[in-house]
């Protein structure tokens, strides 16, 4: 029997910054991997879909440019060509941040299927593994709903939609969270007339959601707001029909309705783990399972489905299991970033949040007309909203659609987790003509009328 300090199911973000975190404190470690090794991320996720999300912005910009004078155009797509691109920039990735690492930090990675044969012993096919502590961190995979004709129409998911080498004519996307609203926007951009069945971005700030929704129909994705709950295939297209009756026809569909945790096969049960009734493993704080030698982070736990809150978690998981410790991850200030064309990223509360809290809140948006550098872009789709504490003034919640939205909210990350309030951001340092002086403007907003302040002048 194979034994190690600690043994860890999955090879993703949460994955390697728990084997990393458990080789610096002196671990021996193996790590178990049935497919390819690296996770969602960088397989399946952040990386194809924000490198094809570029491209198809690229391809947009030569087609749609706001600028007088200068002339563009966008030629043929050759599709194939994008995704083998894509597709290399994934095995270099996968080379030298996953399995060059584990050579460096000097742990194994096993090929095969992991099931847990007891509470203390893990088979990897047919050899045991024992480990002095276990994490699970397997992901999570694209969720499948239950639509009735889906099965027989066939779809696509965010995972074999990036592996395409043809571009259908028409897609709906059922879903307008996150990877419905990216994935929409980038087969649109690329020449597909798209439509999103779904509520768009449901937990987002209304105000910014509607002007995102303006943005997506401006660019002539058609927005359907209502639950899909049935599929037909007629002869010449599959339909897609709503809870009020609409019926939109379509050459393909991409679901984006969620993920569902990837624990099949792993008889959670023998370990003594618990899952919820979506099949997430169920942690404590600390990371820890229902079994205490076993614990879980990443897309597999019911939390944020973020890859730099995986690695937090993973690293928090290795730490509690080999020293003892009861560590937690600090989630204030946490960020999200939709990576839409303008993106839209937040960082803390919503004003919902902060009402249901208990706060009292201060709530102001700024719109991008009166932010020097969306002018200058000659792009002002977009907005900023900050909530506030009203009897501290202390920032509560960040929200921004704006370009480069995910590079400005770091900012706002900052002033949460280290209790600044709205003056201090009023009268902090922004350099001119950035999309990060917004916040700066915003934060005055609560106090004077921005519009009648000079392009510089505080």
């Amino acid at each position: 029997m194979l034994s190690h300090d600690l043994v860890i199911v999955g090879s993703g973000g949460a994955a390697f910054a728990a084997a990393i975190r458990a080789r610096r404190l002196g671990a021996s470690v193996a790590m178990v991997e049935r497919d390819i090794v690296g996770g969602t991320c960088v397989n399946v996720g952040c990386v194809p879909s924000k490198t094809l999300l570029a491209a198809a912005g690229a391809y947009h910009q030569a087609r749609a440019h706001r600028f007088s004078g200068v002339a563009t155009r966008g030629e043929a797509i050759d599709l194939p060509a994008l995704i083998s691109q894509k597709d290399e920039l994934i095995d270099g990735l996968r080379r030298t941040k996953y399995l060059d690492l584990a050579s460096s930090y000097g742990f194994d990675i096993l090929a095969g299927e992991a099931r847990f044969a007891d509470a203390d012993t893990l088979m990897v096919d047919d050899r045991s593994l024992h480990g002095g502590a276990y994490v699970i961190a397997t992901g999570a995979r694209p969720a499948v709903p239950p639509l009735p004709g889906l099965p027989d129409a066939g779809h696509l998911t965010s995972t074999t939609a990036m592996e395409q080498t043809r571009l259908p004519e028409r897609m709906v996307v059922i879903g307008g969270g996150f990877v419905g609203l990216e994935q929409g926007q980038l087969w649109s951009r690329l020449g597909v007339h798209v439509t999103i069945v779904g509520r768009i971005a449901p937990r987002a700030e209304p105000e910014l959601v509607a002007r995102l929704e303006a943005v997506l129909r401006d660019e002539g994705i058609n927005v359907v707001a209502e639950r899909a709950v049935a599929v037909r295939t007629g002869s010449k297209a599959k339909i897609v029909v709503t809870d009020s009756g609409e019926q939109v026809a379509t050459d393909a569909i991409l679901v984006a309705t969620g993920r569902v945790a990837q624990t099949d096969d792993l008889d959670l049960d023998a370990a003594g783990v618990k899952r919820d009734e979506r099949d997430f493993v169920v942690v404590d704080g600390e990371q820890r399972t229902s079994n205490p030698r076993i614990f879980a982070a990443g897309d597999v736990t019911a939390g944020h489905q973020h890859v730099y809150v995986a690695a937090a978690q993973g690293r928090v998981a290795a730490d509690n299991a080999l020293t003892g410790a009861q560590g937690e991850v600090d989630y204030r200030g946490l960020p999200s970033v939709l990576f839409t064309s303008p993106a839209l990223a937040s960082a803390g509360m919503t004003e919902a949040e902060a009402l249901a809290a208990g706060f009292i809140c201060d709530c102001r948006v700024l719109a991008l007309e009166h932010v020097p550098r969306a002018l200058v872009d000659h792009d002002t789709r977009g907005a900023i909203k900050l909530v506030a504490d009203r009897a501290t003034g202390k920032i509560l919640g960040v929200h921004a659609l704006a370009a480069g939205a995910g590079d400005i909210i770091l900012a706002g990350v900052y002033a949460i987790k280290f209790g600044l309030t709205v003056k201090d951001l009023a009268e902090a340092w922004a350099p001119y003509l950035t999309m990060s002086e917004a916040l700066r403007l915003a934060a005055q907003s609560f106090t004077t009328d921005v519009a009648r302040l000079s392009c510089c002048a505080a």
